[in-house]
């Protein structure tokens, strides 16, 4: 027991508060822990009522083929029935739980463990004024006293020691009974609990037992008939296996074929397992294997656990060729169009060696830009027995560094290239027909000012779930790969297209027929952030979907808004009457141009924002 005199009871007092203050902290915990409980089994009896309402609804259904529906309702009426008992018992468990268990120990925490540490303030500010009565006391001079100052300063110093005591004696009796009411806190919610859960069981096994025997035996032959099934058609895979076991291992071979592989020359994208060189020292290496995909102009690379592929290397007019390695075979080696050594990379096999080869050079040549890339890519490679670059001259390159997303294992989206109109488009680059009459007749014409952030290929445009997933995982790109910095454009929304137009040149870097915008949204929480969602042809005849992800000086919504009357417009052009009533409510600017409402878009002015907002947000 603490006592209150003695000098070690400033030593001895520490012990007690330590011990109460692992006692708050794991009275809280074990709280959250029985809250935890209760909450389940509050959702317990929730989960019961709605399964209960759901098996009674199954008459209610109108199915087209209903015969023998007779014996499943009567069934389920029984079940709707037994569940129904089984919610009473749920619910007074719940409530038994949240009197005998929660409330306990809620009441020791907010009465015992409150008063200890109010009583821990009081006992500290009564020693402070006790030390602040001391110091005056041991100021008094020893000559010339007054002895009216000095009578009050020994006023002063008996009342605060007499606070003190009393406080202090307050304090440690608070800790002392907490050493007992501790125990009694611990033992007095379990008791409660376990006396619930065992009326629980008692009752739902009373019930069960009396009116489900019959019921759980048909339901056990039907198990067993279902087990002798599951054993045939395991026997009938082991059977499987054993075949798959004698064919020759020579099939699994990662170079089975390198006498004579079949080679496609003619690829405009790859994708697969590469070695990657690099150099650790003046004469030594190390080789990475990573998964490697093509994307456009782009080489990508996706190492292992990171969400989506990062840029290695620009293969626009870049040069391609097989070298010799001392301690590698099937390795070839990118070099740029100003002629600097790139990458070295190693494929697994004679056929990969060659087809990478093949796919790079393709591409270098900016063949994956044409209307019919493959039979380009037929006609160029009829007379070619080795994979070389045949472009030496270095094009206009794209102002500023694009990055670009997708999900490695989805074709990329050729949504630039099908939306262009006449000259050639690289993704995101330079058009060579930067002329668009159709923004000259347009209805609707507004400029916004945005950054690019990325883009991704996506499975589905039924929702807007997929342009949030798609900003989420190219900020997290962003930021696990240190891309911070973005290049302004300016953000075109007329009747017919989205065009992307380079500031400084105003060249056309993308153009989207407004009509292959499948979605699009603002960011819920950063007001900032804006994704379409694009359906584009591709060169196999399917359809390809691809989400671009942009930051605007204004918020997103206004973009959406300029889209969405785009979209409006165009839905009404047919019809004289209503596409004059839409356009009534859009004001006229002096050249007669249909602008959106200046509460509707507010940066056509081309200012730079002052804030980055993707820097943070990723």
């Amino acid at each position: 027991m603490l006592i209150a005199s003695g000098p070690s009871t400033r030593s001895l007092l520490s012990v007690f508060e330590e011990d109460a203050g692992t006692l708050t902290d794991y009275t809280n915990q074990l709280l959250q822990a029985m809250q935890r409980v209760y909450g389940a089994q509050n959702e317990m009896c929730l989960a019961t009522q709605q399964l209960s309402k759901q098996l009674l609804a199954y008459e209610k259904q109108n199915f087209a083929l209903g015969k023998g529906d007779e014996e499943v309702i009567s069934t389920l009426h029984y079940f709707s029935k037994v569940v129904d008992e089984l919610n009473v018992l749920h619910t007074e468990l719940a409530k038994q739980l949240a009197d005998t268990m929660v409330l306990p120990i809620i009441q020791f925490r907010e009465k015992d463990l409150t008063e200890v540490s109010t009583l821990k303030d009081l006992f500290g500010l009564a020693s402070n004024e006790h030390d602040l009565s001391m110091a005056k006391y041991s100021r008094l001079p020893k000559k010339k006293e007054n002895e009216k100052v000095k009578t009050d300063v020994v006023k002063e110093v008996a009342a605060a020691r007499r606070k003190q005591h009393l406080s202090s004696l307050q304090y440690y009796c608070a800790l002392n009974a907490l050493q007992y009411r501790k125990r009694v806190a611990m033992m007095e919610p379990m008791i409660g609990f376990a006396h619930g859960q065992i009326n629980f069981f008692k009752k739902g096994a009373e019930m069960f037992s009396q009116n489900m025997n019959s019921f759980l035996s048909s339901v056990a032959d039907m198990v067993q008939s279902i087990q002798v099934e599951l054993e045939a058609e395991a026997e009938k895979m082991r059977v499987s296996q054993q075949d798959l076991l004698s064919v020759d291992e020579s099939v699994y071979a990662p170079d089975s074929d390198v006498a004579a592989p079949q080679i496609n020359r003619n690829l405009i994208q790859k994708a697969g397992y590469l070695n990657l060189r690099s150099k650790t020292g003046l004469v030594t290496t190390t080789w990475e294997r990573l998964y490697f995909f093509t994307q456009g102009g782009n080489l990508m690379c996706q190492p292992r656990g990171a969400v989506a592929g990062g840029l290695i290397q620009d293969l626009d007019n870049c040069s391609v060729m097989a070298v010799d390695c001392e301690d590698r075979r099937y390795c070839f080696q990118i070099t740029t169009p100003n002629g600097k050594s790139g990458i070295i990379l190693q494929a697994e096999s004679r056929k990969e060696n060659e087809e990478w080869i093949c796919a790079i050079n393709n591409i270098s040549r900016q063949i994956y830009l044409t209307d019919n890339p493959e039979a380009v890519a037929i006609k160029l490679n009829q007379t070619a027995l080795q994979a070389v670059t045949p472009i030496t001259s270095f094009g206009k390159k794209t102002v500023g560094k694009w990055l670009e997303l997708f999900h490695p294992h989805t074709p990329p989206g050729g949504g630039v290239q099908a939306a262009r109109r006449g000259g050639r488009t690289n993704p995101f680059g330079e058009t060579e027909d930067e002329t668009f009459p159709e923004a000259e007749d347009s209805l609707l014409q507004q400029m916004f000012v945005v950054r690019f952030l990325g883009s991704m290929a996506v499975r589905t445009d039924t929702s807007r779930e997929v342009i949030y997933e798609a900003m989420r995982q190219v900020l997290a790109a962003r930021a696990i790969h240190n891309i911070f910095r973005t290049t302004e454009s300016h953000l075109m929304v007329t009747s017919r297209t989205l065009r992307l137009i380079d500031p400084q040149t105003q060249v056309t870097r993308a153009n989207f027929e407004l009509t292959s915008v499948m979605q699009f949204a603002a960011h819920q929480e950063n007001k900032r952030l804006v994704g379409f969602v694009v359906r584009t042809p591709e060169s196999t005849g399917g359809e390809a979907l691809s989400t671009y992800v942009f930051e605007s000086n204004s918020e997103g919504e206004k973009i959406c808004y300029a889209i969405s009357l785009g979209k409006e417009i165009i839905e009404v052009q047919k019809d004289p009457e209503a596409l004059a009533q839409l356009m009534l409510s859009i004001p006229l600017t002096n050249d007669g141009k249909y602008v959106l409402l200046n509460e509707q878009a507010d940066d056509s002015d081309g200012s730079p924002s002052e804030n980055r907002g993707a820097e943070s947000e990723a």
